[in-house]
């Protein structure tokens, strides 16, 4: 066999190898030499929020893409096989992520380092009727916390603790440093909502979502939640005619006349509720579940509370 020959099925085999190492990822152990370690986050809200603490550190892996709902999303093979090689996954728990929370398991019973951030903030159960869940949701965790800037400053606390015990290779000093700083950002944030809320009357802080999303927002800056078009903590419940029935008999009483609808999911049932009420109903989207792409209105936790912030005290105040 000529030298020409063998160079070139040397170098079809090189490229064989390549190709094959990019296509199967982490899935294969290929890893073309970079031994970084490496979190791998579920949601992308709390992969923001980790990405903040983390910093340079280690490599940070968010399986949910934007403007998905946690409630519905799954993973491909690569990405359940990426939660198993992982040095730590952080979770929001709860319930909330449906599909890969037997993926987030499997990893725990591989040996990998867990942390489900919505069991360590001091969850809120749902209620039942008007006041925040549905009688099958009655007593059950909301998995909602982000809405409640203080429980993030603690979930964010304390995965940065996660990351210094679990993720070797890292700096700590580095890791508690970023964590000070984000902390500062959550704290102004919460004292910049305390005052954009504060023009809210009274009388009109009452609040109706698409689904039951902003207990911690209600419970931490003084609302009341009359209810929902979905009455459960899921997007992937559906309402009967008697909860719309039921739901605008309850805006009526309250003179409650906007529904807040995630900007990631459809507002046909909001559509719906305002058919109800005869058309004098306004249908306000929030980023409620999901970040959206950079630079598309809620690109990081703190740019999405900030927006939905804004725009809740503008429809409740009319401005």
């Amino acid at each position: 066999m000529s030298a020409r020959v063998q160079t070139a099925r040397l170098r079809a085999l090189l490229l064989t190898l390549v190709s094959f190492c990019v296509v199967a990822g982490t899935a294969t152990g290929c890893t073309s030499g970079d031994d970084r370690p490496r979190v791998v986050v579920t949601t992308n809200i709390l992969g923001d929020i980790t990405r903040e603490i983390v910093g340079e550190e280690a490599d940070v892996s968010v399986l949910m893409k934007p403007n998905a709902d946690p409630h519905s999303f799954g993973l491909s093979a690569v990405q359940a096989a990426e939660l198993e090689n992982a040095d730590l996954v952080v979770y929001n728990g709860l319930g909330l992520e449906e599909n890969v929370l037997r993926h987030v398991e499997a990893a725990r019973e591989s040996g990998v380092a867990t942390f489900a951030a919505g069991e360590a903030v001091d969850p809120l159960t749902f209620h039942t009727g008007g006041e925040g869940g549905s009688e099958e949701d009655a007593g059950e965790p909301d998995p909602h916390f982000w809405t409640d800037p203080d429980r993030v400053r603690k979930a964010a606390g304390l995965i940065a603790d996660q990351v210094v015990e679990h993720v070797d290779g890292v700096s700590e000093k580095t890791v508690r440093a970023n964590a000070e700083r984000y902390d500062g950002q959550l704290a102004d944030l919460t004292t910049w909502m305390e005052k954009s809320f504060a023009s809210v009357p009274a009388d009109r802080r009452a609040l109706v979502t698409n689904h039951h999303v902003f207990g911690y927002l209600a419970d931490r800056f003084g609302f009341r939640v009359i209810g929902a078009v979905i009455p459960s903590g899921t997007t992937l419940a559906s309402p009967s005619s008697s909860d719309l029935r039921s739901l605008t008999q309850a805006m009526e009483k309250a003179g409650v006349r906007t529904v807040f609808a995630d900007s990631s999911q459809p507002t046909r049932l909001a559509e719906v509720l305002r058919e109800e009420m005869g058309g004098d109903v306004d249908v306000v989207p929030l980023y409620s579940e999901s970040l959206t792409e950079k630079g598309e209105g809620a690109g990081t936790y703190l740019e999405m509370m900030r927006a939905n912030t804004a725009a809740m005290a503008a429809s409740l105040t009319g401005g």
